[in-house]
């Protein structure tokens, strides 16, 4: 199920307002806004030494974490 922009919007900033406090999360915002911001190159840079398998296996720890009746 795809979630819609608000829903996104609104965890997204739950997610950065649990690590940052709210005035460092709209920060982290208006820098993002403010900067030329690449999303692609950034991901591309920020997981360059993830191998694809590691990763899979740290994202399936997530979910279950964060899912625990969506297990089988």
């Amino acid at each position: 199920m795809m979630r819609n922009d608000a829903v996104i919007q609104s965890e997204g900033m739950q997610a950065l307002s649990e690590r940052l406090s709210i005035v460092e999360a709209e920060r982290f915002i208006t820098l993002l806004l403010r900067e030329s911001f690449d999303y692609t190159e950034w991901q591309r840079d920020h997981w360059k030494d993830e191998d694809l398998g590691d990763f899979l296996k740290k994202a399936k720890v997530h979910w279950d974490a964060t899912h625990p009746t969506a297990q089988k």
